[in-house]
């Protein structure tokens, strides 16, 4: 890890397939010294929910660590690397038939001096969790939590519904893209969980900040995390991202 004005974070992550899907269509993946991190829920026939998110990763993770850093905020490197992820998954899909209507959720996370920059499209969440509680950062782009958002619906009818996995924005899906973008200041100890529906359908933000609690090893949080949901039946994949913010002695000039 790499120090940042007295900042750094430190990084696990793991994926599993769950209890009854064979296949994983989640993906994660980042990029400690461009500081981007990223995790997706695929979508589509065959194994077009695979390659989406993959690409979508890929992507992201590409465009943002080749943006010039110098003119531009990291809000608007994150959002153009969405875009180009955007296009770039639409651009697979159109040249083949069996890809056609694939997609993938997104939620990403950059680290910019001492702020974390957030951004998603789609039902995968980021929680901010600070002296043993959790929030949830993001809103869900899906049918449900629209419902309940509007009013129409309480939370324990969306729960009980069919349509958990009908979202209404996703990436590749279509040739314009439009994510949610949030920030915070981070102090040491902060955590950031970026993670896909597959655990949010199980766990909500005190279950979350219980299992995480004061743990040392994160990535032994990330597998606590997605057994939460396999005890449960997880009927979907799940995939836990856990960033905590370390102080680091700042860097001195040589003589």
């Amino acid at each position: 890890m790499d120090a940042h004005k007295g900042l750094a974070l430190e990084v696990a992550a793991l994926s599993d397939v769950g209890c009854k899907r064979s296949n994983n269509e989640d993906s994660f993946g980042y990029d400690q010294a461009s500081e981007i991190y990223v995790v997706c829920d695929g979508m589509g026939g065959a194994s077009g929910g695979e390659i989406a998110s993959a690409a979508a990763v890929a992507e992201v993770i590409r465009s943002f660590s080749e943006s010039p850093g110098d003119g531009a905020t990291a809000e608007e490197r994150l959002y153009d690397a969405i875009v180009n992820a955007n296009a770039r998954v639409l651009e697979l899909a159109q040249a083949d038939a069996r890809l056609q209507g694939m997609g993938t959720t997104l939620v990403t996370a950059c680290f910019d001096a001492r702020r974390i920059v957030i951004a998603n499209v789609g039902d995968s969440r980021a929680y901010f969790l600070r002296h043993g509680a959790c929030h949830q950062i993001t809103f869900d782009h899906s049918f449900l939590a629209e419902q309940v958002r509007n009013g129409t619906m309480t939370e324990e009818a969306a729960k009980a519904s069919p349509l958990q996995s009908l979202i209404t924005r996703a990436v590749g899906t279509g040739e314009s893209i439009s994510p949610d973008l949030f920030d915070a200041e981070l102090e040491p100890g902060d955590m950031v969980l970026l993670t896909t529906d597959g655990l949010t359908r199980y766990a909500d933000a005190p279950e979350i900040a219980q299992v995480v609690g004061n743990a040392a090893d994160l990535q032994e949080v990330c597998a606590r995390l997605i057994d939460v949901a396999k005890q449960a039946g997880a009927v979907d994949n799940v995939t836990c991202l856990l960033l905590r913010a370390v102080e680091v002695a700042g860097n001195t000039a040589a003589a």
